[in-house]
């Protein structure tokens, strides 16, 4: 699916008007401003309820001038991009002094990424004569479910004229289907390239680019730059979530079943399935079996759109069979683990109800 030439040369003028676009990346939908405008950030901060230190990744086209926007590009940098851009790849570099601080959560580093998606390919390249940037976070409320087609976008913000955008570009259904990996660049003399959110893009393939593993951030790190998606509790669903291993599932699965407590049901092992079944409809408590991909990049394109459909049933709770710990998991993992990070102990309360 692709707008034409005239919604996406619309939708350009718009972003040089100040106004807030919403478009779709590999990755997420994005909700787009004027890099280069103070007040065209503010109002995403304003839609999206989004704390005003929580900086804002800004999407850059391929071909575009880098040192507009950050003050020093290191052979590091230069090795990923030639690696991974356009991609889901985030770098975190050092911020130049004319980037307005909003942007950036008053931090001195900067966020850039240059996106895959050829809606957003073109819209860059319509942009300001293809060296503006777009600063988007994902085009939802801040905090909840990403979204993956621009019908979650419109849902999030609605249809009418008071939305705060004034253009939803409709590219279809993301690929990746998680937020990038981002990749902090800025105190490579000290600690070396520090993986902060993993995405697609594993440690393993930043190692075989860089000659060097990476670090993966930890809470302990308190020098590492805020970026995008890095609170503890992120990512969530209105219901609230649990992850639960899989040789535990059936077991809690039959507490709740006991309890009279409706839940929704999110798995990836397929040799349950009759299990789930059996269960299902001798209860009939359960709100949606969703019937996850066996495989990394399969499940982290569907993750965040069944996570949507689980919330929309209204259950009590969704249970997840935790996925695989390998590397390729990682970013699934991160956005599930933040997922439920504020869910620690509803189990426990529902069932003590």
């Amino acid at each position: 699916m692709m707008p034409d030439i005239q919604e996406i040369q619309r939708a350009a003028r718009l972003l040089e008007q100040g106004k807030l676009v919403a478009f779709p990346t590999e990755t997420v939908y994005g909700l787009g401003a004027d890099a280069s405008n103070p007040e065209a950030i503010a109002a995403i901060f304003t839609a999206k309820g989004r704390p005003s230190n929580h900086p804002i990744i800004v999407h850059v086209a391929h071909n575009a001038d880098l040192t507009r926007w950050a003050s020093a590009i290191p052979e590091e940098a230069h090795l990923l991009i030639n690696a991974f851009w356009p991609g889901p790849l985030t770098l975190i570099l050092p911020r130049a002094d004319n980037v307005p601080a909003a942007v950036a959560g008053g931090q001195n580093s900067i966020g850039l990424r240059c996106p895959s998606h050829p809606v957003a390919r073109a819209l860059l390249a319509e942009f300001r004569h293809g060296q503006g940037g777009i600063a988007a976070p994902s085009a939802n409320r801040f905090g909840h479910v990403s979204p993956t087609p621009a019908q979650h976008v419109l849902d999030e913000f609605g249809h009418s004229t008071n939305s705060p955008i004034a253009c939803v570009l409709d590219g279809g259904q993301s690929d990746v289907g998680i937020e990038s990996t981002i990749v902090d660049l800025t105190r490579l003399e000290t600690v070396g390239p520090v993986v902060l959110r993993p995405g697609q893009i594993s440690v393993t393939q930043l190692a075989q680019c860089l000659g060097r593993m990476p670090r993966l951030a930890t809470p302990s790190d308190a020098a590492a730059p805020r970026v995008s998606g890095s609170l503890e509790a992120h990512y969530a669903p209105n219901t609230p979530l649990v992850l639960i291993d899989s040789a535990e599932l059936l077991p809690l699965l039959q507490r709740l079943d006991n309890a009279h407590i409706a839940y929704a049901l999110m798995h990836y092992s397929a040799q349950y399935s009759a299990q789930y079944s059996m269960l299902t409809h001798e209860k009939q408590k359960i709100k949606l079996d969703q019937q996850m991909p066996d495989h990394a990049d399969a499940y982290a394109h569907r993750l965040y759109s069944s996570l949507r459909t689980l919330d929309a049933k209204n259950a009590e709770l969704i249970v997840i069979e935790r996925p695989p710990t390998g590397d390729e998991w990682q970013g699934v993992n991160d956005r599930l683990r933040r997922a439920a990070f504020e869910s620690s102990d509803v189990v426990e309360r529902l069932l003590k109800r």
